[in-house]
């Protein structure tokens, strides 16, 4: 269902794919939005190998909801900076696209704690968390992306 990198020689594995969904903050998160035309904004997230899943943490109204609510399929990619090999200016960068279904969940519960775990990828500061979680949870959402098919590449820019 899902196609193949066309250059298999810059895939890179399955392990290298989760390892970049780990360490970077942020990405693109992609849905059908309206009138056929696709949607993408940047999202943090924290990604579960554990559980096969992306978090995102939202509001409770907007496009990107109504768009969720017509189709569950989404994508999401993450673009490591990139390194440069001392004295060439190309840089080496590794992405990551992820194909799946995305779930809406609202138990209060479960957002806090997901948004907790979260917000420890920008910051140690758990008083920090807590007032935000207090001031902002009631109003907060989370979308459980359950990930299908996940491939990466690299590619020096040259």
């Amino acid at each position: 269902m899902f196609r193949q990198l066309s250059r298999q020689k810059q895939a890179l594995t399955p392990q290298e794919c989760q390892q970049l969904l780990m360490h970077e903050k942020r990405g693109v998160l992609c849905v059908n939005g309206d009138d056929g035309y696709p949607y993408g904004m940047p999202m943090n997230h924290l990604y579960c190998p554990e559980e096969g899943c992306l978090y995102f943490h939202c509001g409770k109204k907007g496009h990107r909801l109504d768009a969720l609510h017509r189709s569950a399929k989404a994508s999401f990619c993450v673009c490591e900076q990139g390194t440069a090999t001392p004295g060439d200016w190309a840089l080496q960068v590794r992405s990551v696209v992820a194909f799946g279904r995305v779930e809406v969940i609202a138990q209060e519960n479960t957002v806090v704690e997901v948004t907790a775990r979260l917000s420890r990828k920008f910051t140690s500061d758990e008083e920090y968390i807590r007032r935000e979680i207090l001031q902002s949870g009631k109003d907060t959402l989370l979308l459980k992306f359950t990930v299908e098919h996940l491939c990466g590449k690299r590619v020096r820019e040259a």
